[in-house]
């Protein structure tokens, strides 16, 4: 059968790695009976068991180590360099058994076991006065399979299975025609509890190869069971193993997921391979086997729809009035109450525990539906009204903006921009936080958790354009200005991911600003680049003082030669219209000799061939980007992005504290001045001092974890500190202003133990908050494997050989294989050929170490291998499984080694 879709592709490259790494299934009559070139313990990479009393040398894979293991670091660099590795506890060797753990209940009497596998031998070599062919040539040393089926009955009835007995208290089988295979089982009672049936017992079943091996190594194989497989049926159901994790109630995670996955039964336990359980319609199993090459669909969440609610951002913007929006924006509130209503009926009563954490899932859900309320209700000031829809026309300007880069139509012939229902919820809920600083909300995080892909930047970025306006609106003149929104990321490559959107977005805002400055001010909204100077330089730098990482250095670089030298701001393309940077879209203001700023302009003269109109950052009307840390604590961006570990200069820079608010003079056309300047120039400012910022976002808050979350969280005092403000309320009583968090993260655990020690917050909610059905949350769903095809996970279990030897064998086959799928569906004459995105392999790796040691098998091993791949076949096989490749480029790296310009 073709492969059609990408679905098709992915089962395709999933068969080809099973055959060839464990070799044919029993239904795979096309290979049940296949001869090698090769002895099978060097063809496939697992699936088969040695003699329980073969040698170390038979029981061990020394020779494909050796060959993979010489030097194999000898490429990596970086920090973890010098690091040495711990030493193998143990000596690795292939396994002798398999087996699988499962429960029974009290009426299981029997049990049906099916043992499959494949015994190879050799085919003795033809002799010497026959003439010589080409197919002899290749024969020699070949081994062909022999398919091999036992069926045995168990009987668990201890009084019939007592002649099996061992002094163990174990049961031995010997399976007929095996030559030496065994089924072993051990058969326990269970402690009656809660969470079993009465009379249900534990089994445990192993298949044990026990022939006597072959002592000419050259022959060893004969001894060995290849593509070794165990089936046990019963005619009763199998008893689900509990878990007793989230029944204590210790773990709030552990205790959400027991509730929400309470019609998920894990049945069986691999032991030295893995376990599969087939289930029945009602999620019942009677059948159990084991797997080498285990697979696992994760089914994909995704926003959910809710109905007769305005998403549309321009049609927000336009509303005349709070009540008007009101109405657009009401249902939200009203289905969410009845959605929480419904779950509340279906609350699952069984279990005392389950129904104690349902209903407090659901109380979270009305505190949030409830927030979202306040928000609709604070746009009565007229204000937050006005910054709401200034924040939603900005964003869909931003939207319809960036979609043009990819597209010929002009942003007016795109569709309207609509938010994802959370987007909006998640926007209206934090009004009130930022609205009133008093508010209660202000000491809250909120952790935006969705899945990558699914919104999340839109949902901060739209909170944050709303922020960025308000302060506009409530401070006149220059009381407004200084840092209100930081946003902050672990990894140099997430920072520069979102600094193109974030870009976008505050050149929207600055437009607006342009149209009403009498209201949003004279200074302009920027965003401002916070990060190593690898990244962007830390200094202008001036003629003669031979700093070539200075922003004058850099700029003359790129001027000078556009073509090979870096860019001296981590972009490349204009934020607003996508037009490449060329050597005039930098200039050195007021000079190059000794510049005081970086401007950074669009090239765009052009009338686009969408229709649109010359870039409206071109020239002097330069772009809201500030990239050069001198730059930023003199004109003090109001929207920063960072990287986390970039606040390490706190102590260090006394400039730093500009951004926190600790100005106390500004001079028109040149910045703010403060404590750490000798010489203070312009006005001082009517308050002495700026806000400090209001809002801060954290994105991927599980990535700051271990050595760095610790370092972090002591930084965080420091941040606390410097962005607290002292203030009294309406009845005189002395407050202490905090900013607004928000975090963002696509998997989470612990959340609120980890934001207390990151941020020192007690209160934290999650958003979109969990509900007692882990399907639905309201504002996301779980997708249905016909509505969306699900992510699916592979792995291989391979004991006995090195990771090395492992990586090797799955990447030929994946790289082979779907070369094969790409030239049989069209190759490159197929514009969209569904193999495509599977012709890019993607590692990862915990430490420089592994990278640089795998790096190098991929250079040396993979490619020269690759090459001819596509003649790996079994004799009588016209058409294999690989095609051959040649990969002309070089591995990709992302690490923190490569340079910012190739990232």
């Amino acid at each position: 059968m073709t492969a059609t879709t990408p679905a098709d592709i992915r089962r395709c490259l999933i068969d080809a790695l099973q055959i060839d790494l464990v070799g044919p299934k029993p239904s795979d009559f096309e290979r049940v009976e296949e001869i090698l070139y090769q002895p099978p313990s060097m063809w496939y990479l697992t699936g088969f068991l040695v003699p329980y009393e073969a040698s170390i040398e038979q029981r061990s894979d020394d020779a494909g180590n050796e060959e993979l293991d010489r030097d194999g670091s000898r490429s990596a660099t970086g920090d973890d360099e010098n690091t040495p590795e711990a030493a193998s506890a143990r000596k690795a060797f292939f396994p002798s058994s398999m087996g699988l753990s499962f429960l029974v209940n009290q009426n299981t009497s029997k049990l049906n076991v099916t043992v499959q596998w494949g015994d190879y031998s050799p085919i003795p070599e033809e002799k010497e006065e026959k003439a010589e062919t080409v197919l002899q040539s290749r024969t020699s040393g070949s081994w062909k399979r022999t398919p091999c089926e036992a069926e045995l009955e168990i009987p668990l009835d201890i009084s019939q299975a007592v002649k099996n007995q061992t002094k163990n208290k174990t049961y031995k089988y010997e399976i007929p025609r095996s030559h030496g295979l065994y089924l072993v089982i051990t058969n326990r009672s269970v402690n009656s509890s809660s969470c079993l049936p009465p009379g249900s017992r534990s089994i445990a079943l192993f298949l044990v190869n026990n022939r006597r091996p072959v002592k000419d190594n050259k022959e060893r194989d004969i001894g060995y069971i290849f593509q070794a497989q165990l089936t046990v049926d019963s005619s009763e159901s199998f008893v689900p193993r509990p878990n007793p994790r989230g029944q204590s109630g210790e773990d709030w995670d552990e205790s959400v997921a027991e509730l929400q996955y309470r019609d998920v039964y894990e049945y069986v336990v691999g032991h030295n391979v893995s376990a599969v359980a087939h289930l029945n319609p009602d999620n019942s199993c009677n059948q159990i086997c084991t797997a080498w090459i285990p697979t696992a669909d994760v089914e994909k969440v995704v926003a959910a729809k809710v109905e007769n609610v305005e998403l549309g951002m321009e049609a927000i913007a336009k509303a005349p009035d709070a009540e008007t929006v009101r109405n657009l924006l009401g249902n939200m509130v009203n289905n969410y109450t009845v959605w929480i209503a419904e779950q509340r009926s279906h609350i699952p009563t069984a279990s005392p525990h389950r129904e104690k954490i349902a209903k407090e899932l659901l109380n979270r859900a009305e505190i949030a539906s409830y927030r979202i309320a306040s928000g609709l209700q604070a746009l009565d000031d007229p204000k937050v009204l006005e910054a709401f829809q200034i924040a939603n026309r900005a964003i869909a300007t931003s939207i319809r903006q960036r979609s043009t880069h990819d597209t010929d139509k002009s942003p007016d012939e795109l569709s309207p921009p609509k938010w994802r229902p959370f987007q909006l919820a998640f926007l209206l809920m934090n009004i009130a936080g930022i609205a009133n600083p008093l508010h209660s909300d202000r000491e809250l995080v909120d952790l935006l958790f969705f899945p990558t892909g699914g919104g999340k930047t839109e949902a901060y970025l739209g909170l944050a354009a709303f922020t960025l306006v308000l302060r506009r609106l409530t401070n006149p003149g220059i009381n407004s200005a200084g840092l209100s929104v930081l946003m902050r990321y672990t990894l140099r490559l997430l920072t520069l991911d979102q600094l193109g959107r974030a870009a976008t977005l505050v050149c929207a805002l600055e437009l607006e600003r342009h149209k009403n400055p009498e209201k949003l001010g004279y200074h302009p909204f920027e965003i401002g680049l916070w990060v190593g100077m690898t990244a962007t330089p830390n200094k202008m730098g001036k003629k003669g003082d031979g700093d070539q990482n200075s922003a004058r250095a850099r700029t003359i670089a790129f001027q000078n030669d556009s073509k090979s030298k870096p860019s001296p701001i981590p972009l490349e393309n204009c934020p607003w219209c996508g037009e490449r940077f060329n050597a005039n879209s930098f200039q050195l203001l007021p000079n190059s000799d000794q510049p005081a700023n970086l401007r950074v302009s669009c090239c765009n003269r052009k009338r686009h061939k969408n229709g649109q109109q010359q870039c409206v950052f071109r020239g002097n009307a330069s772009l809201p980007i500030v990239a050069v840390d001198e730059a930023i604590y003199r004109r003090l961006p109001c929207f920063i992005i960072a990287t986390i570990d970039k606040f390490a200069n706190l102590p260090w820079i006394g400039q730093t504290v500009a951004l926190f608010g600790r100005v106390t003079h500004h001079r028109d056309g040149d910045g703010f001045y403060g404590y750490a300047d000798s010489n203070l120039q312009g006005h001082p400012l009517d308050n002495g001092k700026l806000l400090p910022p209001d809002l801060i976002i954290q994105d991927e808050l599980h990535l700051i974890s271990g050595p760095l979350g610790t370092m972090a969280g002591l930084y965080e005092t420091a941040i606390d500190a410097l962005s607290s403000r002292e203030v009294n309320d309406v009845d005189n009583n002395h407050k202490i202003i905090r900013p607004k968090i928000i975090a963002s993260t696509a998997t989470v655990r612990r959340a609120t133990k980890q934001i207390r020690g990151l941020f020192g917050r007690d209160r934290v909610d999650v958003f979109p908050p969990p509900g007692p059905n882990r399907r639905d949350s309201f504002f996301a769903k779980t997708a249905t494997v016909e509505e969306r095809h699900p992510r699916t996970y592979v792995g291989v279990a391979a004991q006995g050989r090195s990771l090395k030897v492992v990586l090797l064998r799955t990447y030929l086959a994946l790289l082979g294989a779907s070369q094969k799928a790409w030239e049989a569906a069209g190759g490159k004459k197929n514009l969209d050929n569904p193999a495509d995105p599977y012709m890019t392999l993607l590692g990862y790796f915990n430490s420089l170490r592994e990278l640089g040691g795998s790096r190098r098998i991929v250079e040396d091993e993979v490619n020269s291998r690759l090459y001819g791949y596509g003649a790996r076949k079994r004799e009588n096989e016209a058409s294999g499984l690989f095609a051959n490749r040649k990969i002309d480029d070089e591995p990709c790296e992302l690490t923190s080694r490569v340079s910012t310009s190739k990232v």
